[in-house]
């Protein structure tokens, strides 16, 4: 490998959370490896980063519901840059009855959530290793501190995502790479979601978050080495009532709303 240059490693990148991942390290002077799913405008928006803000923008699209593009991406990765950050931001949410619920879609979300982050940092962490510092940033939820019906799958992905982050920094605690993860809540990724989660009053305000907001505190903080990222006092409160009242309560707290969301979306539907 020819390239000395350093690289971080976006996945997720054509919208949301990821392109403002993007845009925040880019904005600090980082080079960007961005990877999406085809047909998302990834090689347009990799050209606005490159020249707004000077930094070198490699863009790569696929799909990562299929093993074997992990694995091809990772070769091309491996085979031509250094990395420094791994952001593993590509995942996939939703509320769905189980007994309601396809076999892909109950796949899609085990893929995207467990599988494809877990198998990306396996076969990039020896680069990783080869830097002097490197920081991998693994994108959880607020939902993981708590399991809940209707939406059984995704909180179990993202407790997944947390403990793994927890011992895979255990386990390189001595090296010089950092493991952070971050619990965002709702985020104003566009009209719908904010209108919903505005639904809930006050407290559903207060809670949501832009994703440029999300991304400019999870770097600074990734950076400064912090494991666990939960943002703004909002969160903070909401993590603390989770933890602190009697698991079957919140249980059937966090299910009571999920049914209801589900309830008012059919019947705006009709």
């Amino acid at each position: 490998m020819t390239n000395t240059a350093k690289y971080a490693v976006i996945t997720g990148a054509s919208k949301g959370l990821g392109k403002a991942f993007a845009r925040e390290l880019a904005a600090t002077g980082k080079n960007l490896i961005l990877v999406s799913l085809p047909g998302e405008g990834l090689n347009g928006i990799g050209g606005e980063l490159k020249t707004e803000f000077g930094v070198d923008v490699a863009c790569y699209e696929t799909d990562f519901n299929v093993d074997e593009n992990i694995l091809k991406f990772t070769d091309w990765v491996n085979e031509n840059f250094q990395v420094e950050i791994l952001i593993n931001n590509a995942g996939i949410g939703g509320s769905k009855s189980f007994t309601e619920a396809s076999n892909q879609y109950l796949r899609q979300i085990i893929q995207l959530n467990i599988t494809s982050p877990v198998i990306l940092l396996h076969k990039l962490l020896p680069n990783l290793l080869k830097q002097e510092r490197s920081w991998i940033l693994n994108v959880a939820s607020m939902a993981s501190f708590s399991p809940m019906g209707f939406k059984t799958v995704y909180p179990a992905s993202k407790r997944f995502i947390h403990h793994f982050s927890r011992g895979l920094h255990e386990e390189l605690k001595n090296t010089g790479i950092t493991i952070s993860c971050v619990f965002p809540g709702p985020m104003r990724t566009n009209t719908t979601v904010s209108n919903r989660i505005e639904k809930y009053g006050i407290w559903g305000r207060l809670i949501l978050m832009t994703p440029e907001q999300v991304a400019s505190k999870s770097i600074r903080r990734m950076l400064k080495n912090d494991r666990n990222i939960i943002l703004g006092w909002p969160n903070k409160f909401y993590w603390f009532m989770m933890t602190k009242f009697p698991p079957g309560i919140v249980l059937q707290v966090a299910t009571r709303f999920v049914k209801n969301e589900l309830i008012r979306e059919k019947q705006q539907a009709k």
